[in-house]
């Protein structure tokens, strides 16, 4: 199978997948599903244009084998086959699902457990076949996205991430049309980098904003300084091209996995909330400038520390300002509820969950604002 997928043109692993899986496993179909910008639907891999309808992915069986991350099986089908659903993720980012339809006799523990590996192979390929075609671009799309949303997710580290030590998820909206939110994370053998950020303006001008001081951001952490240099660093790059004119709120963290101590440069509008033995509470940092306002500021970083079992919400003022169609603010009390209402929930979902119950606040009305939610469950190294 790794032969086969590595040989196989970027547009074409499914059919190499499918022509092993046939041969070895007497597959009777293989489909790929890939699961789109908003995290609702997984739209089949073939080619433009689409002829088949997307699925949801709450309520369908392969949308099962997505949230919970597990392999799953539909043994009832009409012509006695079995149909199993495997998760497609790389180290712990979300990209789809792999429906294999068999024999029932050839469905055993054995071949589910080489099954689930020949997914997870399928979906490092797929990221490093993304370098070279589009395709599996675009079936994560079930609309048009704007060019401002099509810079800003180019950009994006992915939308979860998971570690021994620690697990992450995140999640925009508008998906299809977001403007300058973002969020990165990097990390070492012993620590972990997350931006939160959030641009001023919209459309194009916002995500040309966010595209500098995110490449400033990374720019200075490839370098190796320290994160409040990292900072002003991205400072002077925003202030020297906007001259103060465009500015943008970041909240810059750094993890220590071994420790769990934590460095932070709270520079404008983004937010932490952390949940410990079921109670939730805002953490406030000192307020610094924003990233570019005024020509040579200087930051300096704040700590404090995480516990095995905290988990950690960093939000954008798209959440914790948007109004109801009565003008009533979420506010602090409706996002405390939300956070603990999504304990039990693994941090790739809880962000969508959030979401879901941010546009119940909202109402009807379309968002004006780019919400940002991304969720962090700190383990610790043990």
């Amino acid at each position: 199978m790794e032969r086969a997928v590595r040989d196989a043109p970027p547009h074409a692993l499914l059919e190499a997948v499918r022509d092993v899986l046939a041969t070895h496993y007497t597959a009777v179909s293989v489909d790929l599903l890939m699961a789109d910008y908003a995290m609702t639907t997984l739209q089949p891999v073939s080619a433009l244009p689409y002829t088949t309808e997307p699925l949801p992915v709450h309520g369908s069986a392969p949308g099962r084998a997505f949230g919970s991350q597990q392999p799953h099986v539909e043994k009832n089908a009409p012509d006695g086959d079995v149909i199993a659903h495997f998760p497609v993720s790389v180290r712990g980012d979300r990209v789809g699902v792999l429906t294999v339809r068999l024999p029932a006799g050839r469905c055993t523990p054995r071949a589910e457990e080489e099954l689930q590996g020949v997914a997870q192979l399928l979906g490092r390929e797929i990221v490093l076949a993304e370098r070279e075609t589009d395709l599996y671009l675009q079936a994560r799309r079930t609309g048009r996205l704007t060019l401002a949303a099509e810079m800003q997710w180019q950009l994006l580290p992915g939308s979860s991430s998971s570690r021994p030590e620690y697990e992450i998820g995140a999640q925009l909206e508008p998906a299809y049309a977001i403007h300058g939110d973002n969020y990165d994370w990097s990390a070492s053998a012993d620590h972990l980098t997350l931006t939160v950020t959030n641009g001023m303006g919209e459309g194009v001008e916002a995500a040309l904003l966010t595209n500098l001081a995110i490449n400033a951001l990374r720019n200075a952490r490839r370098a190796g300084l320290s994160l409040a240099d990292q900072a002003c660093l991205a400072d002077q790059a925003v202030h020297g091209h906007y001259h103060g004119v465009s500015h943008l709120a970041v909240l810059l963290l750094r993890f220590d996995l071994v420790t769990g101590e934590v460095e932070v440069v709270d520079a404008g509008s983004p937010r932490m909330w952390r949940l410990r033995q079921g109670k939730a509470e805002p953490i406030p940092f000192e307020a610094q400038l924003p990233l570019g306002m005024f020509e040579d500021t200087m930051y300096s970083a704040q700590r404090f520390s995480v516990e095995p079992g905290d988990r950690l919400f960093f939000l954008s003022d798209g959440v914790y300002d948007v109004a109801s169609p009565a003008g009533e603010r979420y506010g602090e009390k409706a996002l405390m509820r939300a956070m603990t209402a999504t304990r039990l929930l693994p941090p790739s979902q809880v962000p969508r969950a959030v979401l879901r119950e941010l546009a119940g606040h909202r109402g009807t009305e379309d968002a004006d604002d780019d919400a940002l939610v991304v969720c962090l469950d700190w383990r610790g190294r043990r």
